[in-house]
């Protein structure tokens, strides 16, 4: 688990590569500290819709319509909704049906063109 020492926020989880008795042979191995507590405000996190307006946050696909085709877009992910902000200042929310972890906070960014 990777979290903030000052905070005790979590931040991240991997696998752990080692398996019991390997970690119980470590020299100097102590208990750990007090258990990471997770966020409380929403995560946020950015988005590059489709060609069809579709966006995938948390595993949840949230339609947001052919206007917002290849825009990026901004989503505030809380413990039940998922609100996105538009760049033109818009707003909509979405109620969260998957209780998935957030895993990358940029997804998808926008494509330069290439000069040739």
């Amino acid at each position: 688990m990777f979290f903030d020492p000052e905070t005790r926020e979590l931040l991240r989880t991997r696998p752990n590569p080692l398996t019991y008795e390997q970690a119980r042979k470590l020299r100097g191995a102590r208990p750990a500290g007090a258990p990471p507590r997770p966020a409380v405000e929403p995560v946020t996190v950015q988005r590059r819709a489709s060609n069809s307006g579709v966006v995938m946050v948390v595993g949840q696909k949230l339609a947001l319509g052919r206007a917002h085709a290849h825009t990026v877009v901004t989503a505030h992910v809380a413990e039940h909704t998922i609100t996105v902000d538009f760049l033109d200042g818009g707003r909509r929310t979405f109620r969260r049906t998957t209780n998935q972890p957030v895993r990358s906070w940029k997804a998808q960014k926008p494509r330069t063109p290439s000069v040739s």
